[in-house]
C-alpha cells in the first residue's frame, strides 16, 4: 500500500519483509503481495509511513550513483557532527559558554546538521533521489544492539534490590502518568507511547525501541528525541545543584540523577558533577532502567496488536502477531548484554575494558549516522500537526518524574553505603 506525504508529494512504500514486521505491500489493483493481509488506513487518514518505510520518488528506485552519493552526504554530515561534538568544547573553553558546550551531546549536532542537509537537498531537488541511503531503521537497530554489549548485568546485581525496585516503580508510575495525560490531551497513541517510554525508561533509546514496537512515524521519533535532548541538557546542572541544596547523601543523589535524566551520557555528566560516589549509584540505576527496554517493548507490542490496531468487530489477532510485530533487535540488545557480562566475568573487567570501549564507540558511530538520517528524513508537517501538547505532556511528566524519583530514592537508597 502506498501513500503520499502532504508536504513533499513523496511516495511512501513499505520495504519487503526482512524478518521485521512490515506494512503489507499491494500489487496493482490493491491485491496483497505474497499473501500478506491487506489493511487499509482508517477513513480520512493518509497511509502511515513507519520506521520501516523507505522513500521512493516517482515510483522508481534511485540509481546506484544516487545511492552512493546519498551515503557520501550522510557520512560527511555524521563526521561533521562528531567533529563539532569534540571541537566546540575546546573552542569555547574558558568562556562563559564552555560548561554548556561540554554538556551538548552528539544527537544535538547530528539532528541539526541532518535538518540543515534536509533543507539544502530539498531546495536543490535532490533529497528524494538520495533518500534510499538514509537507512534510519538499520542504523538505529545496529547501534542499539552494540549498546547492549556495554550494559553489564553483573553491575546491576551489585545493587539489585533498591535499583530494580526503583526502576520498576518509577517506570510504571511515570509511564502511566504520561500515557494518561497524553490521552487526556488527545495525543496520537503512537506518539504518546514514544513520549511515555522516553521519559520513564531511558530517553532516546527507549523511544527508538517503542517506535519499533508501535510502528511509529519517523517524525514522531524525531520529535520525541528532540524533547529528550531539550529537557536533559538543563538537568545536567539542575539536579546536582538541587541535590546539594537538599543535602542528599551521595547514594540518594546518584539514584535520583540516574532515575530521572533520560540519557546515559547526561546521567554520567550530572553524576560526575555530584561526585564520584553519586556517579557510581547513578550508573547502576540508569543501567537497570536500560535493561528494562525489552520489557516495555514487549508490553507495547502486545497492547498495540490487541487493542490499538485491532479493527472493531474483527477477530482477535493470533498470539503469533506479537512475534511478528515485536522489534527483534531488542532481543539482540539483551543477548549482547548477556554475552558481554559473561565475557567480562571470564577475562576480568580490566582486560575487557578496551573491547567494551570499542563496542561503545561503534554504537555511538551508528547512532550519530542514525540521527543525521532522522534529520534528513524529517517531515515538518508531522511536527506542526503535533503542536504544543506533546511539549506540555513531556514537561509535566518530567516534573512528575523528579518528585516521584526523589521520594523513591530517599526511601530505597537511604541506608546504602558506598
Amino acid at each position: 500500500m502506498s501513500g503520499t506525504t502532504p508536504d513533499t508529494g513523496t511516495t511512501i512504500r513499505p520495504e519487503p519483509p526482512t524478518g521485521e514486521a512490515r506494512s503489507p505491500e499491494t500489487a496493482a489493483g490493491g491485491a496483497p503481495v505474497d499473501g500478506a493481509p491487506f489493511r487499509e488506513a482508517p477513513v480520512g487518514e493518509a497511509p502511515r509511513a513507519t520506521l520501516e518505510d523507505s522513500v521512493v520518488q516517482d515510483g522508481r528506485s534511485p540509481g546506484g550513483l544516487y545511492l552512493v552519493a546519498g551515503f557520501v552526504v550522510l557520512l560527511g554530515l555524521a563526521w561533521s557532527a562528531r567533529f563539532l561534538e569534540q571541537s566546540v568544547p575546546e573552542w569555547l573553553a574558558g568562556t562563559p559558554l564552555g560548561g554548556i558546550a561540554k554538556s551538548v551531546e552528539y544527537p544535538v549536532y547530528a539532528i541539526a546538521l541532518g535538518l540543515l542537509g534536509n533543507a539544502v537537498l530539498s531546495a536543490a531537488g535532490l533529497r528524494s533521489r538520495l533518500a534510499a541511503a538514509f537507512r534510519t531503521e538499520f542504523f538505529i537497530k545496529t547501534g542499539l544492539v552494540l549498546l547492549g554489549a556495554t550494559v553489564n548485568l553483573s553491575l546491576i546485581v551489585s545493587a539489585a534490590g533498591p535499583a530494580i525496585a526503583q526502576a520498576v516503580l518509577l517506570i510504571t508510575l511515570v509511564f502511566g502518568f504520561t500515557w494518561w495525560l497524553g490521552g487526556r490531551l488527545g495525543i496520537d497513541d503512537r506518539l504518546r507511547a514514544l513520549l511515555a517510554s522516553a521519559v520513564s525508561v531511558c530517553g532516546v533509546s527507549a523511544a527508538i525501541s517503542a517506535a519499533g514496537a508501535v510502528q511509529a512515524k519517523k517524525e514522531q521519533l524525531a520529535y520525541a528525541a528532540s524533547l529528550v535532548i531539550l529537557f536533559a541538557l538543563p538537568s545536567i546542572f539542575v539536579l546536582p545543584a538541587l541535590s546539594e541544596a537538599l543535602g542528599l547523601s551521595p547514594a540518594v543523589a546518584g539514584a535520583w540523577i540516574g532515575g530521572n535524566i533520560d540519557t546515559t551520557a547526561a546521567v554520567t555528566a550530572a553524576g560526575a558533577l555530584a561526585g564520584d560516589e553519586a556517579l557510581q549509584v547513578a550508573a547502576i540505576v540508569k543501567t537497570t532502567q536500560n535493561a528494562l527496554i525489552g520489557v516495555v517493548a514487549i508490553a507495547l507490542t502486545a497492547y498495540f496488536a490487541f487493542r490499538v490496531d485491532r479493527v472493531a468487530g474483527a477477530a482477535a489477532p493470533r498470539w503469533s502477531e506479537l512475534w511478528t510485530r515485536f522489534p527483534k533487535f531488542v532481543l539482540g540488545f539483551l543477548l549482547a548484554s548477556v554475552v558481554a557480562t559473561l565475557y567480562v566475568s571470564s577475562v576480568g573487567a580490566d582486560a575487557a575494558a578496551p573491547d567494551i570501549a570499542i563496542l561503545k564507540s561503534l554504537s555511538t558511530v551508528f547512532f550519530i549516522v542514525a540521527f543525521v538520517s532522522i534529520g534528513l528524513e524529517f517531515n515538518v508537517t508531522a511536527v506542526r500537526e503535533a503542536g504544543w501538547k506533546p511539549v506540555v505532556v513531556f514537561g509535566s511528566a518530567a516534573v512528575f518524574n523528579l518528585v516521584v524519583g526523589l521520594a523513591l530514592a530517599s526511601v530505597l537508597f537511604a541506608n546504602l553505603e558506598i
